[in-house]
């Protein structure tokens, strides 16, 4: 299993340079979205991680620990892993391009590693999992990021 250190050098550092590897016409492996949109998605799961937008948890409260073990394994979220919170169709891209979305993720990413290197012992409510702190947190990007990355055949 990789580090905390070695999941957040990844997101801030690594993330964004092989999502730019992709190119805008990939067609996903699975699911709707397009390669900007699947972008544009992380970065709003990371503004609930940084907190920038706050969600309700919709999971029942009995399911909590369960999720938070799955989440603290090694297991990969199921190729199209159903979300509740997402319609069935992709909302359209709010970016100018792919690069632009990229640089929009990169700028949640960072303000997630920074909101918690000023407040290590914060948690923020994910509509799935529950409160999480900071490792919680980056386990779940991780872990998030490394599902789309497959989805557009990227390992």
């Amino acid at each position: 299993m990789e580090s905390t250190i070695d999941k957040a050098h990844f997101l801030q550092h690594e993330y964004a340079q092989k999502l730019a590897q992709i190119p805008a016409d990939t067609t996903p492996k699975w699911g709707k979205m397009n390669v900007q949109q699947m972008i544009e998605h992380m970065s709003d799961y990371v503004r609930i991680a940084n907190g920038r937008t706050h969600m309700e948890i919709v999971t029942d409260a009995e399911m909590i620990p369960r999720m938070q073990a799955f989440l603290a394994s090694d297991k990969p979220f199921k190729e199209n892993t159903p979300n509740v919170l997402m319609s069935d169709t992709p909302p359209p891209v709010r970016n100018e391009s792919h690069e632009a979305a990229i640089a929009e993720l990169q700028g949640e990413v960072d303000h997630f590693i920074n909101t918690y290197s000023q407040a290590p012992d914060k948690t923020m409510a994910n509509p799935f999992f529950g409160h999480l702190n900071f490792e919680q947190q980056l386990q779940l990007l991780y872990k998030h990021s490394t599902h789309h990355l497959r989805q557009f055949g990227v390992e």
